[in-house]
């Protein structure tokens, strides 16, 4: 009886596909696809407006933060972030769930971070609507102006105008008034004192009271209070992304100097032309699926273009080895012997990124879901493109910079005498 074990091959041992020879064909295929990814782009901004869904992150919006207690007790209760995102879901709101955690008065606070691209619970109708009634129902107050800039009205009048007036105005614009404290109050109501125009402001509860009071609504027996509002300008959101898009292009820089220390400079050209494949596949089917592009977004396709190029310079280094060993073949098929050694190996890391980022995708929400969708799509180019596109621009470089006939050498020509 035979103790020889037969083990489970993913291929065949000796497998000898043709890489080669299908070059051509895969070079044209890519080229028409980051065609396609940059034209989804363009798309996009002519049917939606922008280039890609830019999360607050990039765009500005509202960060708000709040901490939830139990109204029996008064005691800070820790609530499950996925029933926070099901009732902004529920509401049709479109924003992004964080957990976050401070300390407060000795006690540990379980808080919920919510980032929404808007800037105000307002809507232009509500805004138009409420100067229209103040106008109207205040008449007699002599309003000169009204103007909106937030959530905030701002008034001139020639007569005072409190809160009691304002509030059945606001009430009917479908507002709530955010009454003031009573020495701020106080202030409103006095006239300038060279003009003796009276400029109340007026507020509404923004954004903290308005998903506070739908939360409160979703979790029973449960006070949500807010711990901090703040906004994220459009100005800083363009700055991120102009950094975004810098570190992008130093990363593809930088790959390109180690490969030309590392190997050759010979091998740099192919590993940047995959690199620009995967990161403009990538923002391709973010701008075509109208996924939420935000930093985490950014890290994801970063790490993308670190996975696509340690798979190159783990071929690259195949080619090396057996450029040395191999000296008698042709630079074609030393390309074609060093993938099929090196596909199986190729094959099964690429599965256990897959499989691990595309459970992630599967069972993560916010943040992580994001990276993972980056990733996911990120380990299939970087596979293709570190076989079929580095490898391929690194052979037609060698073919005709590095493979002509040494140059005839100088005779020793002795003078005549």
């Amino acid at each position: 009886m035979s103790d020889h074990h037969k083990f489970r091959y993913l291929l065949p041992p000796g497998n000898n596909f043709a890489f080669v020879a299908k070059f051509k064909v895969w070079i044209v295929v890519s080229i028409l696809l980051m065609a396609a990814s940059v034209g989804a782009l363009f798309v996009n901004k002519a049917v939606r407006g922008d280039y890609m869904n830019w999360t607050i992150d990039f765009r500005g919006g509202t960060e708000l933060t709040y901490a939830f207690y139990d109204k029996t007790t008064g005691a800070p209760v820790k609530v499950d972030p996925g029933k926070i995102r099901a009732a902004l879901d529920k509401a049709h709101e479109e924003n992004e769930v964080s957990e976050i955690d401070w300390e407060a008065g000795g006690k540990h606070i379980d808080g919920i971070m919510i980032r929404t691209p808007k800037f105000s619970a307002l809507t232009k109708a509500q805004a138009d609507h409420a100067v229209d009634e103040l106008q109207k129902q205040l008449a007699a107050k002599e309003i000169s102006r009204a103007s909106w800039s937030g959530d905030r009205l701002y008034v001139q009048s020639k007569k005072p105008i409190t809160d009691s007036d304002v509030a059945p105005v606001f009430k009917a614009a479908g507002l709530e008034l955010k009454p003031w404290p009573p020495d701020e109050a106080q202030r409103y109501l006095l006239a300038d004192a060279s003009t003796g125009v009276f400029r109340p402001q007026f507020a509404a509860w923004g954004l903290d009271r308005q998903f506070a009071k739908l939360l409160e609504s979703e979790l029973p027996n449960t006070e949500v209070r807010v711990s901090q509002s703040y906004g994220v300008g459009a100005k800083a959101g363009d700055k991120l992304r102009d950094d975004a898009a810098k570190s992008i292009i130093y990363s593809i820089f930088l790959i390109m100097l180690y490969l030309a220390f590392r190997f050759d400079i010979r091998y740099a050209p192919g590993a940047a032309f995959a690199t620009i494949h995967d990161a403009v596949m990538v923002i391709g089917v973010f701008a075509i699926t109208w996924t939420d592009v935000s930093l985490t977004s950014v890290a994801g396709l970063l790490t993308v273009m670190g996975y696509s190029v340690n798979d190159t310079v783990i071929v690259f280094d195949r080619i090396r080895e057996n450029q040395a060993k191999l000296k008698d073949k042709k630079i074609e098929r030393i390309i074609d012997i060093s993938i099929n050694e090196m596909l199986v190996r190729t094959i099964l890391t690429s599965s256990t990124v897959f499989a691990t980022t595309l459970i992630m995708n599967i069972f993560g929400t916010g943040a992580v879901r994001n990276f993972a969708f980056a990733m996911n799509i990120g380990v299939i180019v970087g596979t293709y493109s570190s076989i079929f596109l580095a490898a391929p621009v690194f052979m037609w470089i060698s073919r005709k910079y590095y493979s002509g006939p040494a140059p005839a050498r100088r005779r020793y020509v002795p003078p005549v005498e």
